[in-house]
């Protein structure tokens, strides 16, 4: 693909600005949860991408830096569990140090599954990193082993969540996939525990991402009814949105005791505002979680492209864009082949 020089910040055919850019590290993790990498999909016999093929951190890096050139305020490290990626301290140093054309800094944040934070936490906020989001879908151990399909207790999460907060990688977020029938009874006590911690805790749709999963829509627990139930217990207001393309919508306590979030992706899209780009573990772009194919930057990456044709690609690939499948999803859309999660982030 030829694109022309870049001149000014790229809109999409829908004139969304490109302002995320999410890094998935590996497609490597040390869960199994269901609605993401089921074992019977993910065995021990399933081929992951050989640690050779994954972009170095100075490729990561260098798409990051003409990501930022773009228009890019926000760059997330996710995975699989990015946390498994080696060294990745080394990397977030590399990161914290990119400014805008303004010379303000970027804002460098992660999403775990909470396993290795009570250990990582210290080294990653010195390297620079500013928050992470923690993934729990129960705090009942028996329910959370189910779920995950791990070995690993709830404890050990929790833990990791309080030694994020404790140096200073706050405010932690807290994500919680709700899915009918399996964790719905686990919404009330999430906000027993979590309100009035400083911590704000989310809860997100269940939704159709990639195809071994399973995907049933009779298991989505609305946003509409997730509110509801947390209401019917403790007294809630809306809060507004804070920038453009915030994908939660925020709910605060009455009493002043925190607030929770709301992702609706399956029953309120908000792909209008949508701002985020993906790289995946080895390089290529994706420019929807949904997406069933991506760009590929590697190869740009290893031809020897310039810093100026790297960002004119990325341009031509952000001005390019049309996606909004959650606007369109249907029969058609659902039964289309689309990544998994796990490869690039959620």
């Amino acid at each position: 693909m030829r694109f022309a020089p870049v001149e000014g910040q790229p809109r999409d055919k829908r004139q969304r600005p490109l302002r995320d850019l999410r890094i998935s590290l590996t497609d490597k993790c040390n869960f199994r949860c269901t609605y993401c990498m089921p074992r019977e999909v993910f065995g021990t016999d399933y081929e992951f991408l050989p640690h050779s093929s994954l972009l170095s951190f100075e490729e990561i890096e260098r798409v990051a830096r003409q990501a930022v050139s773009l228009g890019v305020r926000k760059l997330r490290l996710t995975g699989g569990e990015p946390l498994l990626r080696r060294n990745i301290e080394v990397l977030i140093a590399m990161l914290a140090k990119l400014r805008t054309p303004q010379g303000e800094p970027v804002e460098l944040t992660l999403t775990t599954n909470g396993t290795l934070l009570g250990r990582k936490a210290q080294s990653l906020k010195e390297a620079g990193l500013n928050r992470v989001t923690v993934s729990l879908d129960a705090l009942d151990d028996a329910r959370f082993t189910q779920l995950s399909d791990s070995g690993v207790s709830v404890s050990t999460v929790l833990e990791g969540i309080a030694k994020a907060q404790a140096v200073g990688l706050s405010p932690v977020k807290v994500n919680m996939v709700v899915r009918k029938g399996l964790n719905d009874d686990q919404i009330l006590p999430m906000v027993e525990h979590f309100k009035g911690s400083g911590q704000i805790l989310r809860f997100i749709e269940y939704m159709d991402v990639g195809t071994s999963n399973g995907w049933n829509l009779q298991e989505v627990v609305s946003g509409a009814e997730i509110v509801a139930r947390i209401q019917s217990r403790f007294a809630l207001e809306p809060v507004a949105a804070q920038y453009r393309g915030e994908v939660a919508s925020r709910w605060r306590f009455k009493d002043g005791s925190g607030e929770v979030g709301v992702i609706t992706s399956v029953t309120q899209p908000f792909c209008g505002d949508c701002s985020r780009m993906r790289l995946s573990p080895e390089g290529r772009l994706f420019l929807c979680l949904f997406a069933s194919q991506g760009y590929d930057v590697r190869a740009q990456l290893r031809s020897g492209a310039s810093d100026e044709q790297l960002a004119a690609y990325m341009h031509g690939v952000w001005t390019g864009r049309q996606d909004r499948y959650s606007e369109i999803r249907g029969e058609q859309t659902t039964s289309r082949d689309r990544i998994e999660m796990s490869y690039i982030g959620g």
